[in-house]
Parts: structure tokens; C-alpha cells; sequence
């Protein structure tokens, strides 16, 4: 089916973060725009009030008629839908094209100029930074974001004009394969979701084939001594980057009254005196990354600086909710070791002095199997963790596999302690903290507004 032969499109797993961008583009485009998702959510009543139509039951005679064509609907789901899915299933039967959220996508970024960010982790803000410097620049772009930018309040951004479409590339069931990107990051390729790929080689050799998807032509911006080695096409053009080395890389970096500033030092041209509007120790060279993409697709120094002092940051990355003398509150995002360890070792850096506490909800049985100890060692760069229950997302439990394993792991020292999510509302109302992260990629951030609200009245 041809973009221009859709007339509807119903999504399956509606509210999503990555499916609710492409809903936004489709319904942009004035198509009519339906779909599914198990539970209401902020983003889906948002949805809604944009047009679209979403229902929370599983049920085929709850589908619009408009989207019962198979001539002219597209079907989007996601992969974490079961296969069970009636209305999956409906749809599977009576003939109609049925694409994940990737392949779209990649149907984009054959028409477009896909400026791709993979990665185990940093894809996400990074990507952001690159679409916000891109879009207050000359050269603007489209975007489909895995975060809400707090520049824009949304994860999609619509140029009439722009040839360039900024998108998250996801490599969770090698979702990534289906894009071709003009040119990409890769931010890191740390082993995860070992659930779907088994083995860390498997893991990296689909990262590798992703960097043989690049357009010839274009380029690959890749973090400097990465284990994984890249497959590029001869004609493209391969960079690396890191915080104080490689193509692209800082120099004459200062941390100091919660600001940071430092010099972009490229091999196109060095940009001076850049300071980041979210100053986060991490955000230095994840905006190196995003400046790199920006810079070799037309953005001026100007642009770069401008850009990088007015990003406001995304939800749920290092989300400062209270900034004071008595309390420091934050929320991110953070899941796997890696993004933990540079989270604890960014708030480390940024309060040296003050007792800092986490509050982390572990994502999924299998990563907590695999990588319980990388967790505990990550975390123990702070001096309180409170461990919560697994959040199980798409898993049944494994035998054995809790939390407390990531709490008999943590260094001697570390006070922490165990709790339900249900009684952490309660716990913050009894303790008192100095500086105090919510942790997680599951569902303790719904919780996060009520602490601020706690934390704020309290005396």
C-alpha cells in the first residue's frame, strides 16, 4: 500500500510513546486516525483531543467502520501486543496490511532524509537535543521522538518543508533493520534485551547489520571504542565522537554554579563557548552527538549554540521536579546498568556534599537476572537505595529472580532497604531527603507528581 492509497490508520497499542508519534503524523495529514490500548494514560486522553479515537476494550465490533476497509486502512502494532490480540487477529484474517510501528518508519525514511540515533541508551535525549537544534535552525525537520521534548510538550514535530526526519531508532526486536537512514548515530551497544536476542554476540551483530542500512552518501556518527565493529557501505562517511576525543569531541569543559559550558571541537568547524540549557554531566557528550548530526546537515555555529542553551530536556530523562537548598527531586528514566551508572555518576557530580537517594523499580525479570550485579554496582555510587518489586512489563516472573538480589549485591556501606510500590507514597511522607531519584522505566513514575506535592509541603 502506497502512503498516498491510506485513507485510515488503527493502531494497536495506541498509547505507546514511539506509536503515538506516528499517530500524531497521520493524523497531521487529516486521515482518520483509530486505534486500541489496554489502559488510559495522559498521552492517549491527549490523543484524543487531537482527533483521535481510541477504546480500551479488546473488541473487533469496537473498531470504526472507517478502518474496516482493508483497501485503504493501514494497520500499525506494536510488538509488544500479543499475537492472541482479537483484534490483531481480526485484522490478520481479513486481509488487511499490518506494519509494526519500524517498518513506518522506514517507509519514512525512504522518502525522507532519516537522521537516525541508536543505542543502548542515550538515543532518546540525544536525539531530542539534535531535532530542537535542527527545528529553531534554517534547516528545520520532522520528528519522531521515544520522550515528550519539554521544548514542545509532545514527541512529533511536523515541518511542511524539510527534507530531514529525526527518528529514534529502536533495536529492541530488531525494530532498527527496517530504516534507511541518510545518516546515524550509535550511542552505545551495551547488552540488553537479552530476552529476544539470547546473547550479547547476537546483540552487537545486529547493531553491525543496522550500520550496513546507512544510504550511501551519508554517514555514520559512532561513540569512539564501542565493541562493536561497523559494516558501513564504501561510500559512507564514518566519524566518532566522544566526550574528549575523537572527530568530534569537548574541550575546556567547566562544571561550576549549575552551569556547563565547553568548546565543540569538529572537523568541519569548532563552535566555542556552547552551554547546555539541561546542565547534566551526561548531556555533554550526548549534545557532542547531536551537534555532529546537526553540523553535517547545515547547521551554523549559531544554530548549535543557540540550540544547545534553549533545550529544555524530556520527560522522564534526569526530570528535575524540585531544585532547592532543602530538596532536590528527580525522575529518569534510566533502566539498564549503564544508564543507572552514568545517572548516579552525573548526580554524584552535580552534589558532592549531599546525601543522595534512589528509589529504583528494576524493569523486567530477565534483565534483573542478567545484570543484577552491574545494577548493584551502579547504584552504590549513592548512599541510600530503596529497591521496589520487578515491574514486569511483557514478562511472567522467573523463580528466584527479585529484587533482592540486586540488594544482597550493593557494596557495604549503602544503606538501602526494600519496599512495595504501593507504600512508597507512604514512606515520603515519613522520611525526610536531601536529594531523592525515582528510578525506572516502569510504572513508579506514575507516583511522581504526588511526591512532588509531599515533598513540597512538607515543613
Amino acid at each position: 500500500m502506497e502512503l498516498k492509497d491510506i485513507k485510515s490508520v488503527y493502531f494497536i497499542g495506541a498509547g505507546g510513546i514511539g506509536m503515538s508519534a506516528i499517530a500524531r503524523y497521520f493524523i497531521s495529514k487529516g486521515m482518520v486516525v483509530a486505534g486500541y490500548d489496554k489502559t488510559p494514560s495522559e498521552l492517549t486522553r491527549r490523543l484524543e483531543k487531537e482527533g483521535m479515537l481510541i477504546h480500551y476494550e479488546e473488541s473487533v465490533d469496537d473498531i470504526p467502520h472507517a478502518c474496516k476497509n482493508p483497501q485503504s486502512t493501514l494497520v500499525v502494532y506494536t510488538p509488544a501486543v500479543p499475537s492472541e490480540h482479537k483484534e490483531l487477529l481480526y485484522f490478520r484474517a481479513n486481509g488487511f496490511e499490518i506494519e509494526k510501528r519500524a517498518q513506518v518508519l522506514g517507509r519514512l525514511t525512504h522518502s525522507m532524509k532519516g537522521l537516525c540515533f541508536a543505542g543502548t541508551h542515550g538515543k532518546t535525549t540525544t536525539s531530542t537535543m539534535c531535532a530542537h537544534i535542527m527545528h529553531q535552525s534554517h534547516m528545520d525537520c520532522n520528528a519522531f521522538l521515544g520522550g515528550i521534548s519539554k521544548n514542545y510538550g509532545t514527541n512529533y514535530i511536523l515541518s511542511k518543508d524539510s527534507p530531514y526526519v529525526v527518528i529514534e531508532a529502536d533495536e529492541f526486536d530488531r525494530s532498527f533493520h527496517w530504516l534507511r537512514p541518510w545518516m546515524s548515530v550509535i550511542t552505545s551497544t551495551d547488552p540488553d534485551h537479552l530476552d529476544i536476542y539470547g546473547t550479547k554476540e547476537a546483540y552487537l551483530e545486529s547493531f553491525r547489520h543496522y550500520t550496513t542500512l546507512i544510504q550511501p552518501g551519508g554517514a555514520l556518527i559512532i561513540h569512539k571504542n564501542l565493541e562493536m565493529k561497523a559494516n558501513v557501505q564504501p561510500e559512507v562517511k564514518v566519524y566518532e565522537y566522544a566526550l574528549e576525543e575523537g572527530d568530534f569531541h569537548a574541550e575546556n569543559i567547566k562544571i561550576e554554579n549549575g552551569e556547563i559550558r565547553f568548546d565543540f571541537i569538529s572537523p568541519i568547524e569548532n563552535v566555542p563557548h556552547v552551554s547546555l540549557g539541561q546542565p547534566i554531566p551526561i548531556n555533554i557528550e550526548n549534545g557532542i552527538a547531536a551537534m555532529a548530526m546537526a553540523q553535517l546537515n547545515g547547521c551554523n555555529a549559531e544554530e548549535l549554540r543557540y540550540g544547545m542553551q534553549t533545550y529544555g530536556g524530556v520527560d522522564r530523562r534526569f526530570d528535575f521536579k524540585i531544585k532547592n537548598d532543602r530538596h532536590v527531586f528527580l525522575s529518569d528514566y534510566a533502566h539498564h546498568p549503564k544508564e543507572i551508572f552514568q545517572s548516579a555518576r552525573s548526580i554524584r557530580q552535580l552534589y558532592k556534599d549531599r546525601k543522595i537517594t534512589a528509589i529504583f523499580q528494576p524493569h523486567l525479570y530477565t534483565r534483573t537476572r542478567d545484570f543484577y550485579q552491574d545494577f548493584a554496582q551502579a547504584l552504590s555510587q549513592l548512599d541510600e537505595v530503596i529497591l521496589c518489586d520487578i515491574y514486569p512489563a511483557r514478562e511472567e516472573p522467573i523463580p528466584g529472580v527479585t529484587s533482592q538480589l540486586i540488594y544482597d549485591a550493593l557494596r557495604p556501606g549503602v544503606e538501602k532497604s526494600m519496599i512495595h510500590k504501593e507504600d512508597v507514597l507512604e514512606l515520603v511522607k515519613r522520611r525526610d531527603f536531601d536529594v531523592l531519584v525515582v528510578l525506572g522505566a516502569g510504572d513508579l513514575d506514575n507516583y511522581v507528581p504526588q511526591i512532588t506535592k509531599i515533598l513540597q509541603n512538607k515543613p
